[in-house]
């Protein structure tokens, strides 16, 4: 063991009682999914199934909150606030920082739809603030969530005040960025409103930083524990989804009552006996056969070393969302930066239909990302002293110009045009049906360049039962080997909220399922996850820990040992092995870091 990786051990094993999670509900097993990756390996419905099942945890949570009458008081306060000038922040780290900025794109979308402008801009009165800045919606920005600090810092930029209200939304309840929004909100006289997924006993009994929050009585609690999660500790999936549903519900009903017309039907039970149905949908055998057949082409396309380009446009933040968690939680090169040739090639990555990547990232986001961009004298205060080089230099890579490197828009489509084995896969909505029947439309235009040179196609389509029929049509006519997943979706309000659900539910099982067939899970543990920041740490030290029988500060040991390796590679955006891989390896055969990854290389093909 290096003097280097050990040093870094011993200075996380300082501070480890902190971030040790293993006893929350969120980083449990889920009875469920237990044998997932033997079930998905013979059957890949019969895995999709299991992982929605789990999603019943999430319907029966959002029936507990419906039933509660808090959706109406919470919309209440958002309400009453807006009138009074403030605005609505949502704050977040990882995927509930992803959910922030959709939750803000999905408000800023509906005042923008129709030409609903109005005196008192309410399109402009919700703001996301995301561990990192926007530069995060494409890859987790190292060390930000495990600062107080920056947190309170990243909100106080935006000028949070006492007629505001704060969402700090955290899945397990833990994350020290979000924590830092909370304090800010509450010190500056905001309401403030702490969104998690843990029981609270359970908390204040291993984490001080959540106990402090929780037992705060100026912060009011939106607890929304479903259980453990489909995949152990992937908080991406139900702890955000319920997240989604709730937040989505409140929205929907202060649009209502900024002037929408009173013929709708009652919220939240409306959006309730329609998650059901829709839930239901999910798991029934037809859907589940389309999704094999996605599920199938994408696993096929990776593991041959293709790559995979989804289009879409109202619906792109979902999808964005969607694919650069992939990265973090199995280990997948992030998206690549249109000039950075040294930089793995991405396996997955997304275009929406707008000339330039500056309008396509404000078409994505509803408007003009925001990155981080402080000096370095602002960052002085925020971390401790042996962090701050660190942190500044990461500040310089997430800045607006480095976002707009990822080009999203038609500007970078030459820069990944489809090749024979590669996939090309469309997520369209209803009211985007004729871009896909008409052959000078953006989607029919992308698949039928990708089919031309024999890559295979795929298509998600959200719609009444009607346009899924006419889809249906148009498919068996135009491509009949098309992996096809056309969801029927009732009406949803006038934010689209059960579709947006539904949505997630279908893409969190999707890009599950196949990184489950790529041997990414082993059981229901995701043994390819990246140990990012503290929490990840603490979760990799865990798996190594559980899976070799060694002892906490062992597993720690040989995690950093590995980390050292791989790290070059990760710094730099190139393909690399899994740390708990690798180490698990080691340990049982005694195998060089090199020996290992050659092993895990070798499974993978």
């Amino acid at each position: 063991m290096s003097e280097s990786s050990l040093k870094r051990s011993e200075e996380f094993l300082k501070i480890a009682d902190q971030f040790k999670l293993g006893s929350l509900t969120t980083e449990c097993s889920h009875p469920v999914t237990a044998n997932l990756s033997d079930v998905a390996r013979q059957d890949i419905a019969a895995g999709l199934k299991l992982l929605f099942d789990v999603d019943e945890d999430v319907v029966r949570k959002y029936r507990e909150f419906a039933e509660s009458g808090r959706p109406r008081q919470i919309a209440d306060t958002i309400l009453a606030a807006l009138k009074n000038g403030g605005n609505i922040f949502f704050t977040g780290c990882g995927s509930t920082g992803r959910l922030s900025i959709q939750l803000a794109s999905i408000w800023r979308d509906f005042w923008q739809q129709a030409g609903r402008p109005t005196a008192e801009d309410w399109e402009n009165r919700a703001l996301p603030v995301m561990a990192g800045g926007d530069f995060a919606l494409i890859k987790a920005v190292e060390g930000f969530e495990d600062f107080t600090a920056v947190g309170k810092k990243q909100i106080g930029d935006l000028d949070v005040c006492n007629k505001d209200v704060v969402f700090a939304i955290t899945e397990g309840g833990e994350t020290s960025f979000v924590i830092g929004t909370a304090w800010q909100g509450v010190d500056v006289g905001a309401k403030v409103y702490f969104v998690y997924n843990n029981p609270d006993d359970v908390l204040c009994e291993h984490v001080q930083r959540s106990r402090e929050v929780i037992e705060d009585p100026r912060i009011e609690k939106i607890n929304l524990t479903t259980g453990p999660m489909g995949i152990t500790g992937s908080t991406r999936m139900q702890a955000t989804s319920i997240q989604l549903a709730v937040m989505v519900t409140v929205l929907e009903m202060v649009v209502r009552d900024l002037g929408a017309p009173a013929s709708l039907p009652a919220l939240p039970g409306q959006f309730l006996a329609q998650f059901n149905e829709l839930h239901a949908t999910l798991k029934s055998p037809v859907v589940l056969a389309q999704l094999a057949k996605v599920v199938a082409m994408e696993e096929g396309v990776y593991r041959a070393g293709q790559k995979n380009n989804y289009f879409a446009d109202r619906l792109g933040i979902d999808i964005l969302t969607d694919t650069t968690e992939r990265s973090p939680t199995y280990c997948t090169p992030p998206f690549r930066k249109f000039d950075d040739s040294a930089a793995t090639e991405s396996w997955a990555f997304l275009y929406v239909p707008y000339a330039n990547s500056d309008q396509a990232w404000e078409r994505v986001c509803k408007r003009k990302p925001r990155c981080v961009e402080w000096k370095p004298e602002e960052v002085r205060s925020l971390v401790p002293d042996d962090k701050y080089d660190r942190v500044v230099e990461i500040i310089g890579k997430i800045s607006y110009a480095e976002l707009m490197r990822f080009r999203i828009g038609l500007d970078g489509i030459n820069n990944r045009l489809p090749d024979k084995g590669d996939a090309a896969v469309a997520l369209v909505r209803q009211d985007e049906i004729e871009s896909l029947f008409s052959p000078a439309g953006f989607y029919r235009r992308q698949l039928d360049a990708a089919r031309a040179v024999g890559a295979k196609t795929g298509l998600i389509f959200l719609g009444s039962a009607e346009s899924c029929a006419q889809v249906n049509d148009f498919v068996a006519g135009w491509n009949p080997d098309c992996a096809a997943v056309l969801l029927p979706v009732s009406y949803s309000g006038l934010l689209n909220g059960v579709m947006r659900v539904g949505l997630k539910m279908l893409l969190n099982t999707l890009s599950t399922c196949t990184m489950v067939r790529l041997g990414r899970v082993m059981g229901n543990t995701m043994i390819w996850v990246v140990p990012s920041n503290l929490k990840l740490i603490d979760r990799a030290t865990r798996y190594i820990q559980k899976l070799t029988g060694l002892d906490y500060v062992q597993a720690n040991r040989l995690l950093f040992e590995v980390i050292e390796y791989v790290e070059p590679r990760m710094k730099a955006d190139q393909a690399y092995p899994p740390v708990v891989g690798v180490s698990v390896l080691r340990h049982r055969y005694g195998w060089s870091n090199e020996a290992a990854e050659k092993q895990l290389r070798t499974e993978m093909r």
